[in-house]
């Protein structure tokens, strides 16, 4: 099928043009029912068996799978059913490219995008004050035209749920060609900038992993959902890059996270998680949905759940440190804990090793995400702080008695929006701009005798930046606590 022009009238006729280019519905009768009344129909369905959903202050965004109905449906429905209630004028739909190649997020330069249920009219107004505000966005055809390998669902599957809650409005279809931290960032930046009437509504539209066994999915998604859930979207960004966590559309998600925080957004609710194990698969490979709001509660930002670990954890953990860089050091292996360890360390959390030789510091390595249990992501720190440091030489076996181990178990990342919120002795900051990223731990002003603007500076250095990038617009600035412990020796 080719893209075609359609003599249907456009649902908003002042936005409409002589001649018409709508999209088609590419995918109705394969992804959802192509007869209006059975498609009308099925959502109706689908949302009656969605509870009413308890949710404290506006929806400014979503998170809605984008499978075939019979698939992700009953997760979508969890993420429409947060509409109820609610009206909007304009709705942004960002979605990831399944079938073309290209570097830019593109907003489609035509009239509308059809479905069964009618035409949806393209607000070419904002797509152009958008395309204005980024070079990284283009008002295009990529990744909208049906092509011969088929026509992108992404956005298409979204519409149907959207028309039956929210009747006419404008819609701003984006499809993002490049998945990189830098062009969610872009985006949502941009989204952020121009939404300023509280009627606008952005839709991340993801799947999450793709074709593993049914217990192994779950591990991964759950993963991906506690970070949205936490607001860690850089970690999400990090882990998606590198493919440790798997979502189709993690760049829409987290460049919908960044708009929507920016705007105003303070909680994150995970509405509802299963995969297509659960609604009409096999569990042999399954793919992940997930369904989620971002609000802007009166409760505000909910603290995190208090991590702690008893005194017997962080001994077991400093004692894995030590081993792991002796055995490294002596033995030239990786060192291999038991296979029992306590349901604490099990945990996965960012954290990490720094060494010191006689009071002074002789190597400090982590992981500022959850990437492997506690107790694994402390062994190879550890060894990583030993042997790796670049600024030092690596650790010689008769050093080995005059070091000291300190651990710090990282907090979820979140960005700072004011920076009198940083608290020195509390919060330890990881600065980025563009490919440059410094991070300080808490402890490290404290030692220093820092104040919060010398710290901001001192982390700008760490990242290689003027010591005042901090202030520029175009650094982002991430904030996190730890739990610090050590044998403290000197």
């Amino acid at each position: 099928m080719s893209e075609q022009t359609l003599s249907h009238p456009i649902s908003s006729p002042q936005n409409a043009v002589e001649p018409q280019k709508v999209r088609p519905a590419a995918v109705a009768g394969s992804f959802y029912p192509a007869d209006a009344k059975i498609l009308a129909a099925t959502i109706g369905r689908l949302l009656d068996n969605v509870p009413p959903l308890a949710l404290d202050g506006p929806v400014l965004a979503l998170v809605a799978p984008h499978a075939g109905y019979v698939y992700s449906g009953p997760v979508a429905a969890y993420a429409y059913a947060a509409l109820r209630g609610r009206t909007f004028q304009r709705v942004v739909v960002v979605a990831p490219s399944h079938y073309e190649s290209f570097s830019y997020a593109s907003i489609y330069d035509g009239d509308a995008y059809a479905t069964p249920l009618g035409n949806l009219a393209v607000d070419h107004a904002f797509a152009r004050r958008l395309e204005q505000a980024s070079s990284s966005i283009r008002i295009s055809s990529h990744g909208h035209a049906v092509t011969a390998q088929g026509g992108e669902h992404a956005i298409e599957v979204q519409l149907p749920w959207l028309q039956q809650m929210l009747g006419d409005f404008q819609l701003v279809p984006i499809v993002m060609g490049d998945h990189s931290f830098e062009a969610s960032r872009a985006l949502g930046v941009a989204l952020a900038a121009l939404i300023a009437d509280g009627q606008t509504l952005i839709v991340a539209s993801s799947d999450l992993s793709h074709y593993h066994p049914y217990d192994d999915a779950v591990r991964m998604d759950h993963k991906t959902m506690e970070a949205l859930a936490g607001w860690d979207y850089f970690s999400m960004a990090r882990n998606f890059e590198g493919r440790v966590w798997e979502a189709c559309g993690g760049a829409p998600i987290v460049a919908t996270m960044i708009a929507a925080e920016r705007l105003g957004a303070n909680r994150a609710e995970v509405l509802r998680y299963a995969n297509s194990g659960d609604t009409a698969g096999s569990h042999a490979k399954v793919v992940g949905y997930g369904a989620a709001a971002f609000l802007k509660s009166s409760c505000g930002d909910e603290e995190e759940k208090k991590f702690s670990l008893s005194d017997a954890d962080k001994a077991d953990l400093l004692a894995l440190a030590r081993a792991s860089v002796e055995c490294a050091v002596r033995e030239k292996q990786s060192y291999e804990p038991s296979a029992t360890v306590n349901a604490a360390l099990e945990q996965e959390r960012g954290a990490f090793v720094t060494l010191h030789k006689r009071g002074q510091l002789r190597g400090c390595i982590g992981f500022t995400s959850a990437r492997k249990p506690l107790y694994l992501t402390v062994r190879d720190t550890a060894l990583l702080a030993a042997l790796r440091d670049p600024r030092f030489t690596p650790v010689a076996e008769p050093e080995l008695p005059e070091l000291d181990y300190e651990i710090s178990v990282l907090s979820p990342l979140r960005k700072v929006l004011d920076v009198e919120q940083i608290e020195v002795g509390v919060h330890g900051l990881l600065i980025k701009h563009g490919s440059r990223e410094g991070l300080l731990l808490p402890q490290v002003p404290v030692e220093q005798q820092w104040d919060r603007a010398t710290f901001l500076a001192h982390t700008c250095h760490k990242a290689g930046l003027d010591p005042a990038a901090w202030k520029d617009d175009t650094t982002d600035i991430f904030s996190f606590t730890a739990v610090v412990f050590g044998e403290a020796k000197y």
